[in-house]
């Protein structure tokens, strides 16, 4: 008997769902892919989309990278199978500084992921039921292998340019150190060459707040009449937090009321609705197992790992590499950015970009990102 899901329970994407632009590619059916925590992982599915045209001979692809809450439609608009525009959409088409007349650009959605590649709200394999609770610990380096698989399929041997920011430039950073001769130019964006205690406090916390929902039950919620949403729209509201900065949140909000509400008289302040409001949002369109999943992930990133430690790894680098950090960014702090220009072999110094916006500003500087794009991709 097929599992059946509660819609309710979840924004995940689910099999059967409008497609959308997605393409599915089927991997380690012959062989489970191993994961570096010690458990495996067989058929596998990416969701994927792509843009541009591959040429002859197979040298003009980039690979993006989304963030965590992000997925593979990183172009296009809304609409049936995609919730909302894509997340890098004036960066990335014709004439744009991911120009699609001169490169292939493919976007996968990532491994743990919930909109179409597998991740917990995926059915198992083993039982017909959907992993929840059981996926897997996974680290930024299985996702790579993921996407290496899938680069195999596509037959692309080596990339123009792997780029993306935060959670994607932590896996930019696992390609360009585990799989140098792939990797022609790297492109990272406020992120570090590993997650900090304070990061790790922050998504732990925010993960806590979704397992401390009633609703979650120990991930098992696919077929309940309600998941752990409350819990999850806690968590991007402490997230939110971090992803911009204290000035912007200053000059945009200051102490103001909601509309014509009185917070002395029970109503709420404009930034407590700003956050409730990007709390629902995500409750929406994301799945709760895959933000602790990610999180976790996010949580493990250490390109030292198993290494010989952070420089002996760094130095394995063979692309072209660009480093871009954020003004204003409290999450990823520019000292990140600045230790990796340091230990990086063939990295300029940091490209600063300035805003207000703090660590938001990679998806919201979109002038400022696309010339620092177009400059990498043409070097």
């Amino acid at each position: 008997m097929s599992f059946t899901y509660n819609r309710a329970s979840t924004g995940a994407w689910l099999a059967g769902d409008p497609v959308g632009h997605r393409q599915f590619a089927a991997l380690f059916d012959d062989a489970p892919l191993a994961l570096e925590g010690g458990a495996s992982l067989e058929h596998v599915t990416v969701a994927y989309e792509t843009w541009g045209a591959l040429n002859a001979r197979r040298t003009n692809a980039i690979l993006v990278l989304h963030a965590l809450t992000g997925d593979s439609h990183a172009h296009g608009p809304d609409g049936v199978g995609h919730a909302m525009a894509g997340w890098w959409n004036p960066l990335i088409g014709p004439g744009a500084p991911i120009d699609t007349d001169n490169f292939f650009v493919v976007c996968p959605n990532v491994l743990g992921g919930c909109q179409g590649t597998t991740g917990p709200s995926s059915i198992a394999p083993n039982d017909g039921r959907p992993y929840a609770g059981r996926f897997p610990i996974i680290t930024p380096r299985d996702q790579v292998a993921v996407e290496a698989a899938l680069a195999d399929v596509l037959g692309i041997e080596r990339w123009h340019a792997v780029a993306g920011g935060s959670m994607g430039g932590m896996r930019v950073l696992e390609w360009a150190v585990g799989q140098p001769e792939r990797v022609a130019r790297a492109i990272v964006i406020a992120c570090g060459a590993y997650a900090t205690a304070e990061q790790i406090g922050l998504s732990s916390t925010q993960n806590a707040a979704i397992m401390g929902d009633p609703n979650y039950r120990g991930g098992d919620y696919y077929d309940q009449p309600a998941g752990p949403q409350v819990g999850l729209r806690v968590a991007r509201s402490l997230g939110q937090i971090t992803y911009r900065s204290e000035l912007e949140l200053h000059r945009r909000f200051h102490r103001k009321p909601q509309a014509d509400e009185q917070p002395l008289r029970g109503g709420r302040y404009a930034i407590e609705s700003y956050l409730a409001h990007h709390g629902d949002k995500l409750a929406a369109r994301f799945d709760a197992n895959s933000y602790v999943v990610l999180s976790n992930a996010m949580n493990h990133h250490d390109v030292g790992r198993g290494r010989g430690g952070i420089a002996d790894a760094l130095a394995r680098v063979q692309a072209h590499t660009t480093i871009a950090g954020i003004s204003t960014d409290r999450l990823y702090p520019l000292r990140l950015q600045l230790e990796l220009a340091e230990l990086l072999p063939a990295a300029r110094d940091v490209e600063v970009i300035p805003s207000i916006d703090g660590h938001d500003a990679f998806l919201t500087e979109t002038e400022a990102v696309g010339k620092l794009l177009r400059n990498a991709l043409w070097r």
